[in-house]
């Protein structure tokens, strides 16, 4: 198979824009998708992942401004802020209802927003080279998690099966009108990381760091939820739930999610331009030129499964036994800022 990709025309650009839309929350209950507390939670986190996730895109991304030289590159990383702004917003704005049902997201929310704001924020670096390099590596962060977030906005267009298990129709309007956003600039991360720096070993340590914290943060607000629902009387979580969940259809099935790591066979160094088919796409093999026989597979494959190994562990012990230690918080949290007092909940 060649590793070639045509090159894109002008009609395949497709100009990205901010498309402003509201949602009515009020028919929808908490539990959205029918008598599966599990699956309508573990889908919520996203709700507390993104608004500070996405705020954060908005943040780094306007520092790489500056550095951009490509016109076209330019105006697509002008459209992604605009889209992920909104973005935010709009997963913000379902927090308020779950409050009112009870639900308070305040201490999780509070701990996600310290994560990326003091974290992964601005560093007092002296300017020029260690400025540069705090810069390219939150941008590798991001052209990572944006590589999942396609692949979750892809598979959520096409989960027909949260149709017939009778989802509550408003938050699938929501969730699948970000995934066909995700899906619309799902290269521009990655043209932007490989235009400002494009190193193999960069790519490769911040997939890691990327995958291993999405898990750890996700797994950690399924439970957060799930202890907190004041509808359950005895909640329990497992990766065995997500498996079962994934065969059903109504979460992404575990052999796809593994399928969308990163493989070293032949594949294309870069993602397809926009217009083409919606299909998740590895975008952390080698490049070619960069490639040896034997060692950089070896080298990725011993990656990938350490960090599978240690993902596994850790899940396994942490939605089965172990408690929610506490984590570090911003005093005023940022995600649901201003609205109403939050209500007592468990510590996350």
């Amino acid at each position: 198979m060649s590793n070639t990709q045509p090159a894109p025309v002008a009609s395949e650009h497709v100009e990205l824009k901010a498309r402003k839309v509201s949602f009515d929350w009020e028919e929808t209950p908490l539990h959205w998708v029918p008598g599966d507390p599990f699956t309508t939670h573990t889908i919520n986190v996203l709700h507390l992942l993104l608004p500070a996730g996405e705020r954060w895109f908005v943040h780094v991304y306007q520092q790489a401004l500056p550095y951009i030289t490509d016109d076209r590159l330019r105006e697509d990383v002008i459209g992604f802020i605009g889209q992920e702004a909104i973005h935010s917003q709009a997963h913000d704005d379902v927090l308020p209802h779950l409050r009112k049902l009870g639900l308070d997201p305040t201490p999780y929310t509070a701990q996600v927003d310290w994560f990326f704001e003091k974290l992964l924020g601005d560093r007092t670096l002296p300017p020029g080279r260690p400025r540069r390099w705090w810069l390219m590596e939150r941008v590798a962060l991001i052209a990572a998690i944006e590589h999942y977030t396609a692949f979750l906005g892809d598979w959520v267009l096409n989960a027909e099966e949260l149709d017939r298990v009778g989802a509550d129709p408003t938050m699938l309007d929501l969730l699948r009108w970000h995934g066909a956003e995700e899906v619309e600039h799902r290269a521009v991360a990655f043209e932007l990381f490989m235009h400002l720096d494009g190193g193999y070993r960069r790519r490769a340590r911040t997939w890691a760091l990327a995958f291993s914290a999405l898990v750890f943060l996700w797994q950690r607000g399924i439970r957060f939820f799930m202890e907190n629902d004041p509808s359950l009387v005895n909640p329990k979580s497992s990766f065995a739930d997500f498996v079962r969940k994934g065969r059903q259809g109504v979460l992404p099935s575990t052999p796809a999610m593994l399928r969308s790591i990163p493989a070293t066979s032949a594949a294309p160094t870069t993602p397809p331009r926009r217009g083409t088919p919606r299909r998740p796409w590895p975008i952390w093999p080698p490049p070619r030129r960069q490639r040896r026989p034997l060692m950089p597979r070896l080298t990725t494959v011993a990656l990938v499964a350490g960090a599978a190994l240690l993902v596994r562990r850790a899940v396994r012990s942490r939605m089965t036994t172990a408690p929610l230690w506490p984590m570090p918080a911003l005093d005023t949290p940022i995600s649901g800022y201003g609205r109403a007092a939050p209500s007592r909940a468990r510590s996350a």
